[in-house]
Parts: C-alpha cells; sequence; structure tokens
C-alpha cells in the first residue's frame, strides 16, 4: 500500500474545490477514529486523504433561536460536557457521552459519525428522533437532508462524490427525550441495542439503532402503552445477527428497551 495524497484546505471553499475535482478519489478525515480502522485493517486504500481539521469554524455549537447548531468537527467529547446541550438535550450529550472510551470521544467528529454510517454507533438514532437536519455542500449549492433520509444502507449515504457534510441542526421542540444503550459484553462495546425517544406537544417518536442497516422507526406504532409500542417495534423489526447478538435476541431486547425509552419520556 503507498501512502495516499494529503490535502489539509483552509477554507471550507478550498475543501469543496478539491471534492468538485477528485469526487470519490478524495476520502474525507474527519476525527479519523473509523477510517483508520478501515485503513489499518486493509478494507480502505484511499488515494487523497482530505483533511477538514485545518479549516476554521467547522467546530463550534452554536444556539440560533429554536436550533441547536453543530459543525461537523465537533468533537464527541465537546458534546457530552457542552453547557449548552446539557441545558437544551441532555439526552443528545447522554448519547454521545457512552459512545466507546474517553479517547475515542476526545478524537471522533459528529460529521465523521454521520457520514461513515455504521450501524452500530450512538447518535444517529438519537439524532434521528430529535429531528435533526444536516447540509449538505459542494461547488453546486447547498441542500438540507433530514437525518432519517442521510443514512440509506450499510455504511452507506445520500451524500454524493463532490459533496461534504458542513452542519448538523437539532430542533430544540422536545419536551422530553431519552437514549437507552443496551450493551451485551464490554462497558465500553458499542450497542446491541440503541432506543431514543422523543415526545413532542405533537406526539412521540421512537427510533432503534444498533440493529439494522440503518436506524428503525415507525410511527404509526407509537400509540398504545408502552408495552404494546416495544412490542410492535419488536415485531416489525428484522435485526441482524451479530457478536453483540442474535436477531432472536435483539427482538427480546428491543421489546424491553423500547418500553423502558417510552416510559421514560411519558411518565
Amino acid at each position: 500500500m503507498t501512502d495516499p495524497d494529503w490535502l489539509a484546505p483552509t477554507s471550507l471553499e478550498e475543501a469543496l474545490e478539491h471534492k468538485a475535482q477528485l469526487g470519490e478519489e478524495a476520502t474525507v478525515l474527519a476525527g479519523g477514529t473509523f477510517l483508520g480502522i478501515l485503513m489499518n485493517q486493509g478494507f480502505l486504500q484511499p488515494q487523497t486523504l482530505l483533511s477538514l481539521g485545518a479549516i476554521d469554524g467547522l467546530d463550534a455549537i452554536v444556539r440560533e433561536r429554536d436550533v441547536l447548531r453543530l459543525g461537523p468537527m465537533v468533537r464527541h467529547r465537546a458534546v457530552e460536557t457542552s453547557p449548552l446541550v446539557h441545558q437544551h438535550v441532555p439526552a443528545l450529550a447522554r448519547a454521545f457521552g457512552v459512545v466507546a472510551s474517553p479517547r475515542v470521544r476526545n478524537q471522533a467528529t459528529v460529521g465523521g459519525v454521520l457520514a461513515d454510517a455504521d450501524y452500530a454507533s450512538d447518535p444517529p438514532a438519537m439524532l434521528t428522533a430529535l429531528g435533526a437536519q444536516v447540509t449538505l455542500a459542494s461547488k453546486r449549492g447547498r441542500r438540507d437532508v433530514a437525518l432519517s433520509d442521510l443514512i440509506v444502507g450499510h455504511y452507506e449515504t445520500c451524500i454524493e462524490p463532490d459533496e461534504l457534510l458542513t452542519e448538523v441542526r437539532v430542533p430544540l421542540d422536545a419536551r422530553a427525550a431519552t437514549y437507552r444503550k443496551f450493551r451485551s459484553r464490554s462497558s465500553e462495546d458499542r450497542p446491541c441495542v440503541a432506543v431514543a425517544a422523543v415526545r413532542r406537544d405533537d406526539g412521540l417518536r421512537v427510533v432503534v439503532g444498533a440493529v439494522a442497516e440503518k436506524p428503525q422507526e415507525f410511527p404509526d406504532a407509537c400509540a398504545g402503552t408502552p408495552a404494546e409500542i416495544g412490542a410492535a417495534y419488536a415485531e416489525r423489526i428484522a435485526p441482524m445477527s451479530d457478536a453483540r447478538g442474535s436477531a432472536a435476541y435483539r427482538k427480546r431486547v428491543i421489546a424491553v428497551e423500547v418500553r423502558r425509552a417510552v416510559e421514560a419520556v411519558t411518565a
């Protein structure tokens, strides 16, 4: 394996120019926690690494009216400890705060975890339940995409080859929210089942992560008692089997964890 070319633009405009010219040949480097694993194990051999680390302004957490704006280079640890996040959406701080270990959280980024579309990551389920949107930018312009539409499969998103994820926006309209992470192995492991539940004035939203190729959501199943909602999600989801649990085991856990999450936001 030859060393990839290294690009470190100092402005977003420069980064977008590189993506317009190189497309998929330029592999974006944000925190590098997941990318490093893929490269070390030989699953990925990028021709060019496009680092976003030298671009000012991509690591900010800002409240603007009824929205929390997160830059793509915001570290997990920054979300976990942010006074703004704790004040307005503490469940989001928890979702980022239970990722792996402090060492990983100090390096991993908001944009990276979403662009990687790793099914076993913690934040996507919580951000989806909160109704978050992302901005995708290119030389052609910008477009806003709901997080529920961003991830389309295993390690696959709707991000085009010339686009960069430049912002995550989280609405601040939740009346109550919770994130539950069920681990079947070590305390630093990724979830066997992840459940995010959010109650707004217009109803309840429940999203289950880490069990299929993308976060699972069934709006029409969010009526009834907590136990009925848990049973409905367990029945509808066709979970995968992996080292963290079989499909049958996950179905049982889904029913329990969804019930507990719904109880927490409707009590």
